[in-house]
């Protein structure tokens, strides 16, 4: 307990960065949904086959996985924000629209009978008979749609958007668990305060006289309307702050040289991108966006094609495989090297860096344990006991050509058993012995804190992975100074710094932005 009260005063000031954005994007998307859901309730309420299709087809959006929607906005609206947006609109329409349209439904006939009869036109029954009556209903599932959305909103770190999933992921990777409270428990907070403030709102609009007996208080009405026109004033700000801090950012970074830099969402390629930020924003005067965090190669490299990215650190060996989908004829790194370099730029208009001076590749491990029983100590002897264990892996390595499907086609190896997890999960998977095997990279720290052992790759196997610096060429091209700055990477780092720093955050429990401040400031490419 000590050590979590420690860590969040260590990081109180970005976790109170990280709880408004988080709550800005959620108040955001519920407030997009409550727009769309309760105009579509009151319309379908007079078509029965119409309220069917539509409530049909929010169902239908809401079954499908939250990782597989965001995967699937992305492509559509980009990274960062909007998809994570839009993700959550799409989950919390159907119970906005549900309780909207039974809410609206179940009023009894004759109480609209009534108003017909006092002269009431469409509009006054729905605002002065429907919508009251209706209030609790639409209210709960108001309240159903904002508890939801924030938890699901934390899926929004994969595409770059930050917010509280941040600290989970982090967590996740680096296996620290005062991380993955750090933000769960504000999102939690952050659910619970949103249903409470709901709930009154929901007793400030519902009129008294439709309230169950043991309920009615008789309140004065100036009591009434007081924390009526509170509550709505607080809602009000938590809407209408997302919507004015976009505009004002919008038109405050409206002419601002700006540069975005993405990475991927393991603890290197986020050290990576921290650094190249830092780099710039110390040695020129423009803006910096980060889009850290972003999962998978396709994501960023979609990104980048299109322009909302104009930089990301990847590797040689995934750049001519997922990104390039070329077959890897030649394992000498250099060759792989100048065929990327070439093609990235012929084909994609994208600039390679020099080398940063470390090669990291894929290697496969097992607990000592399963060393010793099976005399596991090259790939080659991996491969001989494949049917009897089972593997473990991101799903990048099970679609990859050069990865799982090329090592089961061209050696015969037939796992007892393949699951595709997450790329910290592997290491919680194979420590609770869940999977014998797992996939990693040459300088994942956790190698060495979880006592793995590294299999050699005596068969040649993995291809060659120089990191490298992938910027758009038009940017490089256009300022040779922001060139210059970026080149003072180039071959700067190696495997044993590269691992080392990867240690500091996964084991140490440093930040990645600490070091890879550290780093620049003890080589002297930036200030102390």
């Amino acid at each position: 307990m000590a050590d979590f009260w420690q860590l969040f005063i260590d990081k109180k000031a970005e976790l109170l960065d990280l709880f408004i954005q988080h709550m800005n994007m959620t108040m955001l998307a519920v407030f997009i949904a409550l727009a769309i859901g309760v105009p579509v309730g009151i319309l379908i309420r007079q078509n029965k086959v119409v309220s069917n299709i539509v409530i049909s087809i929010a169902n239908v959006l809401q079954s499908i996985p939250s990782i597989a929607l965001l995967a699937l906005a992305i492509p559509i609206v980009g990274i960062g924000e909007k998809p994570a947006i839009l993700m959550v609109i799409v989950y919390a329409l159907l119970p906005i629209i549900k309780n909207t349209f039974l809410g609206i439904s179940s009023i009894d006939p004759q109480i609209m009978e009534v108003a017909k009869g006092m002269g009431m036109s469409r509009w006054k029954r729905l605002l002065k008979v429907e919508l009251p009556i209706a209030a609790p209903s639409i209210m709960s599932g108001i309240r159903i749609s904002a508890v939801a959305a924030v938890g699901t909103m934390t899926i929004a770190a994969f595409a770059g958007a930050e917010g509280l999933g941040w600290f989970i992921n982090l967590g996740l990777n680096s296996r620290n668990v005062g991380l993955v409270l750090l933000g769960a428990i504000p999102a939690s907070l952050l659910a619970l305060a949103l249903d409470f403030l709901l709930a009154r709102l929901e007793h400030a609009v519902t009129p008294e006289g439709l309230l169950p007996a043991s309920k009615i208080k008789n309140i004065p009405k100036k009591k009434k309307r007081r924390e009526r026109a509170i509550v709505l004033t607080i809602c009000a700000v938590l809407v209408l702050t997302p919507l004015l801090s976009t505009a004002v950012s919008s038109i405050t970074n409206a002419n601002e040289k700006k540069v975005v830099i993405g990475s991927n969402n393991f603890t290197e390629a986020i050290i990576l991108g921290y650094m190249y930020a830092d780099l710039i924003e110390s040695n020129t005067d423009i803006t910096v966006e980060k889009r850290l965090n972003l999962n998978g190669a396709s994501v960023y490299f979609n990104a980048l094609e299109t322009g909302e990215l104009d930089m990301v650190t990847s590797y040689t060996g995934t750049a001519l495989v997922s990104m390039l989908h070329q077959d890897l004829t030649t394992t000498d790194p250099d060759e792989v090297y100048k065929k990327v370099s070439d093609r990235m730029m012929s084909e994609h208009n994208i600039y390679t860096s020099a080398p940063l001076g470390f090669n990291n590749t894929y290697v496969m491990c097992v607990t000592p344990e399963i060393a010793e029983r099976y005399n596991l100590s090259k790939l080659s002897d991996l491969i001989k006991v494949a049917d009897e264990l089972r593997l473990g892996c991101t799903v990048e390595f099970i679609q990859r050509e050069d990865c799982l499907p090329l090592l089961e086609s061209q050696y015969n190896a037939e796992f007892k058993d393949v699951t595709g997890l997450d790329a910290s999960l592997r290491y919680t998977a194979i420590e609770n012995d869940e999977v014998d095997v797992v996939d990693a990279f040459a300088t994942d720290a956790l190698l060495s804190k979880l006592g793995l052992t590294t299999l050699e790759d005596d068969l040649g196997f993995f291809p060659p992975y120089y990191a490298v610096n992938f910027v758009n060429a038009d940017l490089i091209q256009s300022d040779p100074a922001l060139a210059e700055v970026l080149s003072k990477l180039d071959g700067a780092i190696d495997e044993a710094t590269m691992a080392a720093m990867n240690a500091q955050v996964d084991v140490d429990g440093m930040s990645a932005k600490e070091v890879a401040h550290q780093f620049l400031v003890d080589n002297g490419l930036i200030p102390a």
